[in-house]
């Protein structure tokens, strides 16, 4: 089994998070932008199909800034980490 990573939003220090207005669907009320020191990262499981998402703190080198080599390599170990709980049948 193959448990493959992508990240679903490029990091940049922000997420902006919607709220939908339960009287016209499609339309949103309001936007809130939020600090945030991790990504959305999907994970996706060949044998059996199983996509999981997650988020992952990201990496920052020693200067304070993002390290994006360094954030897919612990993506990496966190595919590595949801192959093993797939197996285990803690993730379904």
């Amino acid at each position: 089994m193959a448990v493959t990573y992508k990240l679903l939003e490029t990091f940049d220090g922000t997420r902006t998070n919607e709220r939908a207005d339960p009287d016209n669907p499609g339309k949103t009320i309001s936007e809130t932008i939020s600090n945030v020191r991790d990504i959305e990262v999907e994970f996706k499981s060949d044998d059996p199909e199983i996509t999981y998402v997650r988020l992952v703190n990201v990496v920052f080198d020693k200067d304070g800034e993002y390290d994006d080599a360094a954030t897919k390599e612990i993506c990496a170990q966190h595919a590595e980490g949801v192959r093993q709980k797939i197996i285990l049948g803690v993730i379904q």
